[in-house]
């Protein structure tokens, strides 16, 4: 079985003829499309019904934005990756989106082969963007780590050895597998580091995991 194969994707956005256009593009590459919607609350229903490892979301909706549907979403199914697929490519939009979870941003000039390979990419835990998108949101990550800490606030938690191994090459943009790999480790046992990571850090996904690392010069 291919990594499309095992993957279930929900499809949100309220163009009906993109949206089915999209989800038989995904179907005919292997993937499982366990849901559509076309709202933020459908999207919400639907993704706690259903835990769809990637939730390809559009940023405008009839009755929210995208990174309103994307923080929903994610409290719904917290296993979910969301990618958002935009026709906007606005610095607010893309920012906004990160910071309230999703994993990467495409915009919707995107061809399929680079639909489909952003998907593959997004089950496994990476951050995929258009290009400029990236250096965008690193940019904006910088520009935070550069802002004094307030006064009073507490002193990081202490993570373990391999915890802050495991932070470097996630921020490096590997996947659980890949540095299952170069740890000697399985992935599932990778995985549960950066759960823990996450947890200790009160982060929700390897972007802001990657901004911790940028912010602590841990890349």
């Amino acid at each position: 079985m291919s990594a499309a194969e095992s993957t279930t994707v929900m499809v949100v956005d309220d163009h009906p003829m993109w949206r089915d256009g999209v989800s038989r593009d995904l179907e005919a590459a292997g993937f499982t499309v366990v849901a559509t919607a076309d709202s933020v609350a459908a999207a919400t229903t639907r993704a706690k019904a259903t835990t769809p490892q990637v939730v390809l979301m559009d940023m405008h909706l009839p009755d929210g934005n995208g990174a309103e549907a994307t923080a929903r979403v994610l409290e719904a199914a917290p296993g979910a990756n969301v990618l958002i697929l935009s026709a906007s490519s606005e610095r607010d939009d893309v920012l906004q989106a990160v910071k309230a979870g999703a994993c990467g941003y495409l915009v919707k000039s995107a061809s399929a082969a680079e639909l489909i390979e952003a998907v593959n990419a997004t089950a496994a835990g990476q951050a995929v963007f258009t290009p400029g998108l990236a250096g965008l949101v690193l940019g904006e990550y910088r520009r935070m780590a550069t802002e004094p800490t307030p006064a009073g606030a507490e002193p990081a938690p202490t993570l373990t050895p391999r915890e802050l191994e495991v932070l470097r090459l996630v921020a490096k943009g590997l996947s659980a597998k890949q540095i299952g790999r170069r740890l000697d480790v399985s992935h599932r046992t990778v995985e549960n580091h950066v759960q823990a990571t996450l947890r200790k850090l009160q982060l929700s996904n390897r972007i802001e995991l990657t901004r911790y690392a940028i912010e602590n010069e841990l890349g």
